[in-house]
């Protein structure tokens, strides 16, 4: 068995070992050596052999020879794929200037190769329009860190010790599996286990108390248990006068929402809300999972900032068993120069001049792309270069993006490791490896593990990894710097070459042997958080009253206010809210084309309370036209009181061939941005369902 990790866009980040025999991957399995991530792998990747030979398999590069959207393509070289890619961007440099190219890319793969490096090299240099990387964390971060000052939370293997837990926002059992056991060991120690989610997920079956709030009013919730913490003074008021800023003039803003006040708004009991806020107060050790999904409403930000004040107010950092994790992704220490080299960055006059220069002005926010590729005009968009996601099936608002994409004077190129529904809108594909065929360095956002993440097997076919096919068009296009010469093996060592005490011993080579590496954070009591370390906001304190959120135009004190689609009348227009979290069986829209991952899912659905199916005429398995002013899909009823009145469920996100009328969920979602971050609102979405017509 051969050491290796998962690559996906998951908190879990798992230690994997591989089997091989004859150059073929047979399987995979968890490597039970770690602590955390263990034996057990989620279904998405337990035959991760099934992505690896899928039909759908882009194996040479490959040229289009119809119409876009055709599907027809030829086989192409190498060499003829990075001349067309350098003579098409060298002629539009020359024409428009490097902002009209544009790179698309996200989290399909995380490596620090195939992610960080690769996102931080080749663009600036050449000066490219800057991709706003913002579609998944970007809201919640800001939010968090108006309150902490960077995304560090708790040690997740620390919940075991918690004895009261709130799961807010997320649901662990499908996204961040590993948590669970954890979790479980906390129950049966005595911990309550509580779920705050709009809809009843899989997590809240394994809870002790479940609350359901209304889609968008955690924020009003979280201000409503500062209210009852002050008032019953259950703040702890000597750790607050110590460690924060501005906890009395948030005392004032909590004022006002009293139980009856957030019951009102939250459709919740206000005798729950006293109970919440009690069992929270009085833990000697409370601990909260927050999930990214609450963020991407329109209130996002101020949803999670509110509920980041709740460990402050109980003086929970820094205890055992206490405290709260969105993410762990701001622990890790690694040279972050060595991966993004700062002096790469060029003005678009500078680009093909020998010096180094101010930063590229234009930056195009990825939420927006439909927009941006039908819109921009300073200069237009002329090249996009895809790699590490998907957005004609990821992107919000996809009528509009995929209207851009089929634009017959905008070159696409595609480097992929499947025949995606972005792929099939390409000028040019190229053929990606799997994480089984290629060299990264994993971190995570759910644990504090480094993980060395091997190829086990060669590259099918003509494959390349991101690093090796964007390296060569660096050198194509003239650009000689040394980081463009870096194998990537060259870039993990130079990314572990840090002082800092958390990375003491861990090498290239502790990871080559064993596999995986955990942060010491416990290294002269820097643990986050710990109750003599500072916060990494300018005050070094908690920062309840935020002089940074003011600068940036914001409330510096957390408040509430209701997420918005449009306007009052497209709300009373739409009445039911689309929520679209992640499936179970699929990440994204990767592993969306496995047929065993298919069957889980059944079929595109949407989950609506009896109240509205009735009102409607709808009985189960009634296909649905669903819709709003951007658009409509065809989805499967599921009659539920899992949902709750005026608010629907369907998970995503199926791809375009394999959906009813080839459209899925993300054709009704907004590309509004969130109140902080320039994050999505995929969950701010209205919409209105009937029987779809006989055909």
């Amino acid at each position: 068995m051969l050491k290796t990790a998962c690559p996906h866009d998951c908190p879990d980040t798992c230690s994997m070992l591989a089997e091989v025999e004859d150059g073929r991957l047979l399987g995979v399995c968890g490597n039970a050596a770690n602590p955390y991530t263990g034996a057990q792998l989620c279904r998405k990747v337990a035959h991760y052999e099934d992505r690896v030979y899928h039909a759908d398999r882009v194996l040479t590069p490959l040229l289009r020879s119809g119409p876009k959207g055709s599907g027809n393509f030829s086989p192409i070289s190498w060499d003829d794929a990075i001349e067309l890619i350098t003579a098409r961007w060298k002629s539009i440099i020359a024409e428009s200037g490097p902002e009209a190219i544009l790179p698309y890319s996200y989290a399909g793969t995380m490596g620090v190769v195939s992610m960080t490096a690769c996102d931080n090299r080749l663009w600036p240099r050449m000066g490219a329009s800057r991709l706003l990387r913002t579609i998944c964390s970007s809201t919640a971060g800001a939010g968090y860190a108006y309150v902490n000052g960077s995304t560090a939370g708790m040690d997740p293997e620390d919940f075991a010790r918690s004895q009261f837990i709130i799961i807010w926002g997320a649901n662990v059992s499908s996204t961040n599996v590993h948590l669970m056991p954890f979790l479980r060991k906390a129950q049966a120690a005595g911990a309550t286990l509580v779920v705050i989610d709009p809809y009843r997920t899989r997590t809240a079956n394994a809870a002790d108390w479940y609350l359901q709030p209304r889609p968008g009013t955690d924020g009003a919730l979280a201000l409503g248990i500062a209210h009852v913490l002050f008032r019953d003074g259950l703040a702890d008021e000597p750790y607050l006068e110590q460690k924060s800023v501005g906890w009395r003039e948030y005392r004032e803003r909590c004022l006002a929402f009293t139980p009856d006040a957030v019951s009102a708004i939250t459709g919740l009991p206000a005798n729950e809300i006293e109970r919440l806020a009690r069992a929270y107060g009085e833990s000697p050790a409370p601990a909260i999972r927050l999930g990214y999904g609450l963020s991407r409403t329109t209130n996002g930000g101020s949803m999670i900032r509110a509920i980041t004040t709740l460990p402050a107010l109980v003086g929970a950092w820094g205890k055992p068993g206490s405290g709260l994790l969105l993410s762990s992704s701001g622990h890790f220490p690694l040279n972050r120069a060595h991966l993004a080299p700062p002096h790469l960055r060029r003005a678009p006059a500078e680009v093909g001049g020998p010096d180094y220069g101010r930063p590229v002005s234009r930056a195009i926010n990825m939420n927006v792309i439909g927009r941006a590729l039908l819109e921009e005009k300073g200069p237009p968009i002329r090249a996009l270069y895809v790699y590490n996601s998907n957005p004609a099936a990821v992107a919000p608002d996809s009528n509009r993006v995929r209207q851009g994409l089929t634009r017959e004077d905008l070159f696409t190129v595609v480097h992929e490791q499947m025949m995606t529904d972005t792929a099939l809108l390409a000028d040019l594909v190229l053929p990606a490896t799997t994480q089984m065929e290629c060299l990264d360095l994993m971190t995570a956002y759910g644990h504090l593990y480094l993980n060395l993440c091997k190829p086990v097997i060669a590259p099918l076919g003509e494959s390349r990894s991101n690093l090796e096919v964007l390296n060569a068009i660096a050198l194509a296009m003239g650009f000689d710097e040394p980081c463009f010469h870096e194998s990537a093996e060259d870039v993990i060592r130079g990314a572990l070459e840090s002082s800092h005490p958390w990375l003491e011993g861990v090498t290239y080579e502790y990871l080559e042997e064993h596999g995986f590496a955990k942060l010491q954070t416990e290294k002269l009591d820097q643990a986050p958080f710990a109750r003599s370390a500072p916060f990494r906001t300018e005050s070094g304190r908690i920062e309840l009253l935020s002089a940074a959120a003011e600068r940036d135009g914001l409330d510096p004190l957390p408040g509430y206010t209701p997420p918005m689609d449009g306007s009052e009348e497209n709300e009373a227009r739409y009445p039911i809210n689309l929520l679209s979290p992640a499936a179970h069986h699929f990440l994204n829209s990767s592993f969306a084309n496995q047929k065993e991952l298919q069957k889980g899912e059944k079929s595109p659905r949407i989950w609506i309370h009896r109240e509205d199916a009735e009102a409607r005429s709808i009985v189960e398995g009634d296909l649905l036209r669903v819709w709003n002013d951007r658009g409509e899909v065809m989805l499967t009823a599921a009659i539920s009181d899992r949902a709750q009145p005026g608010c629907a469920w369907s998970p995503s996100l199926w791809w375009a061939r394999d959906s009813p009328d080839g459209r899925n969920v993300n054709a009704l979602t907004s590309d509004c941005l969130a109140d902080m971050g320039g994050g999505s609102t995929f969950h701010t979405n209205r919409i209105e369902i009937e029987r779809a017509p006989a055909p």
